[in-house]
């Protein structure tokens, strides 16, 4: 049940990033929006899964020198080929470029650090 809450909650903020010109979303119905929503939010997952603990990996060095901010940089780098991912599989989901994606991933953070942390606070009170 979390990972479904938490790509629920992934889909809202990849969502909210699509405030910044350069991130479509693509045409369509309403619920043939969601569905991109949910597979781009799953992808974006897989990626951050499978991607990003071999960049930290590889990349630790960069990360002390640079105090850790190469990792906003990391997670820019990860949202655009997340969308370059989703255009190869069909998915009508684009990020066009290195700043819409650096400044999409800040927002797709920060959304989701606020609403996981409402979540959180929701089923604590149960």
């Amino acid at each position: 049940m979390g990972i479904l809450v938490h790509v629920l909650l992934t889909a809202v903020a990849v969502w909210v990033s699509t405030v910044i010109p350069g991130i479509d979303l693509g045409e369509g119905s309403t619920p043939a929006k969601i569905g991109t929503l949910l597979g781009v939010a799953l992808l974006f997952g897989l990626v951050n899964v499978v991607v990003k603990p071999v960049v930290k990996f590889f990349g630790c060095v960069f990360y002390l020198v640079t105090l850790g901010l190469i990792g906003l940089v990391v997670n820019g780098l990860l949202f655009w080929l997340t969308g370059w991912l989703a255009d190869r599989l069909g998915l009508p989901f684009q990020v066009t470029g290195f700043w819409p994606a650096f400044f999409g991933a800040i927002i797709v953070a920060l959304t989701s650090w606020a609403l996981n942390l409402v979540y959180d606070r929701i089923t604590d009170g149960d």
